[in-house]
């Protein structure tokens, strides 16, 4: 097995196999940006509706209530085949790659929004209670009391999605994404040895994954570092009531 790995590791280090190992990292973390970052911006949209008041918002957060629980609970493979069916029973010719971001969106909104509600709950409810005293709006209060508190809590698990979230891409390839597994899959029928072809989709998976939770621990650690200078006496805490002076 090792003789055979030797023996095609010259003819497998081309610049031509280099450049299609890169196309197909680049469309891994492509689909994990894309799907993971609308995915983000679309959990804060579900926790801010489903935390709106009032009676008559019962049935939106009814709703938003059970796309959570629903969503985190269907396997990514089986949402993406449904996602891929329903589209083309509907008559529309999305690509691949747009259907493994579609489905993305869908699961990683409801993931993150979970993680971004634990996080607003993080605040103590007197600091809303405080801001809405004072006549704060509920944009007002979650960007100027909230957010600024519940990041360090929202931060660390949304990066380890996201990290994570790179691997889950490789389900994409039983669809036809070309992504680094498919292309991993392409090697090895192409008569490469199964551990030089999976082996250097491990490397480049490590190789996407490191840095970004290194990026991760520094993004920790600069909110830390920043919540830490702005401790100050109480006469002087970043107050709703300060915030309003200011």
């Amino acid at each position: 097995m090792f003789d055979l790995f030797l023996e095609q590791l010259p003819r497998f280090l081309t610049l031509e196999n280099a450049g299609y190992l890169f196309w197909a990292m680049t469309r891994t973390l492509m689909m994990t940006v894309i799907g993971c970052g609308l995915g983000f911006l679309f959990g804060f949209v579900l926790v801010y509706l489903r935390t709106t008041p009032g009676w008559l918002f019962v049935p939106l957060r009814l709703f938003m209530i059970s796309y959570v629980e629903f969503f985190r609970r269907v396997p990514f493979l089986v949402l993406l085949f449904l996602v891929l069916f329903v589209s083309k029973g509907l008559g529309q010719s999305y690509s691949l790659f747009t259907i493994a971001c579609i489905s993305i969106v869908i699961i990683s909104t409801a993931f993150i929004g979970e993680i971004i509600r634990a996080g607003l709950e993080s605040v103590h409810a007197n600091q809303w209670d405080t801001a809405t005293a004072m006549n704060f709006n509920r944009i007002q209060i979650l960007r100027h009391v909230v957010l600024p508190q519940a990041w360090k809590v929202i931060l660390p698990p949304a990066f380890a999605f996201f990290v994570v979230f790179i691997k889950d891409t490789s389900l994409a390839s039983q669809v036809g994404v070309m992504e680094l597994t498919a292309v991993g899959k392409y090697f090895n029928n192409f008569s490469f040895s199964a551990i030089l072809s999976f082996g250097s989709i491990l490397i480049l998976y490590f190789l996407l994954s490191y840095p970004l939770t290194r990026f991760g621990w520094w993004m920790e650690a600069r909110i830390k570092a920043s919540r830490a200078i702005d401790t100050r006496p109480d006469d002087l805490a970043p107050t709703p009531y300060n915030l309003r002076q200011g």
